[in-house]
């Protein structure tokens, strides 16, 4: 599928309905999502950290980010987006042209979080979020192709302000142009319903915290436009490599390899996802 397609297919997935977006971190997982039957993927900044042995939270330069990207999109004949972090950069031109940078790699959208990437993960200030938000918008308008710029409130989930400053945010979000809405870990199913019932603009859930118990109908009848798993695959495979090595050397058990997929079924899922190029 050429880019412009995957382009034109990304955004249309977040005109109507409710759809899953999981999050790989390589070629492999990427491809394995593909054949699986997703729709679109999206990058996870933690999950590609961790790839690099690094810890999340600034620990991938933008340069890596966007190369990474471009790996993931020459894998796979899907819609790619981006999980940018802060954009890597405070000030709103150097949202603007993460944007511009990413677009030009291929990535059909990115995420752009309001918290930034030093110690306790403090908020930008209330203006200055809005003006970073407003410059990446406008970027993405003036590629003249689609392009979903996420914007995200992160406040709640590092916990440095309140839900109802999570929901003032969004909404100024949405008045500044953003095309799809975030705030990651809400308090609950009630939480997300008034982040819900109070933008009109697309809203993108994460299955973590209590939403993981609910399934996608749920979510999906509450008006959730897009779910993503952030780096919760990522950090289940991280700990199904922690649970073996310690049964295996601490323990002297090889029992969790009984839960290992079969070397076929993996390599088939490969080849489909590979084919779809």
């Amino acid at each position: 599928m050429i880019l412009a397609a995957r382009h034109r297919d990304f955004e249309d997935l977040h005109r109507s309905g409710c759809f899953v977006i999981p999050n790989p971190w390589d070629r492999g997982s990427a491809r394995m999502m593909a054949a699986l039957g997703a729709k679109a993927l999206a990058t996870s900044s933690a999950a590609h950290a961790f790839t690099l042995g690094r810890p999340d939270m600034g620990g991938v330069s933008r340069d890596e980010a966007l190369a990474h990207a471009a790996d993931l999109l020459a894998a796979v004949d899907l819609p790619l987006s981006g999980d940018f972090e802060n954009g890597f950069g405070d000030a709103p031109e150097m949202v603007a042209e993460t944007v511009r940078l990413a677009a030009e790699v291929g990535l059909s959208g990115i995420s752009v979080e309001d918290t930034q990437m030093v110690a306790g993960n403090p908020a930008y200030d209330f203006e200055l979020a809005v003006e970073r938000v407003r410059a990446g918008a406008a970027a993405a308008r003036a590629l003249g192709r689609p392009f979903v710029f996420c914007a995200r409130a992160d406040g709640v989930m590092n916990g440095v302000y309140d839900l109802a400053e999570g929901i003032r945010r969004l909404q100024a979000f949405e008045a500044a142009g953003a095309g799809l809405l975030y705030l990651p870990v809400p308090p609950g199913r009630e939480g997300l319903a008034q982040v819900l019932a109070s933008v009109r603009a697309p809203v993108n859930a994460l299955a973590a915290g209590p939403l993981k118990a609910c399934p996608v109908a749920d979510l999906a009848a509450m008006g959730v436009r897009r779910i993503s798993a952030g780096s919760q695959i990522a950090r289940l495979t991280h700990a199904a490599i922690r649970d073996a090595t310690l049964a295996m050397l601490g323990e002297g058990s090889f029992a969790p390899l009984a839960g290992a997929a079969p070397g076929d079924e993996i390599d088939a899922l490969l080849r489909v996802g590979a084919a779809r190029l």
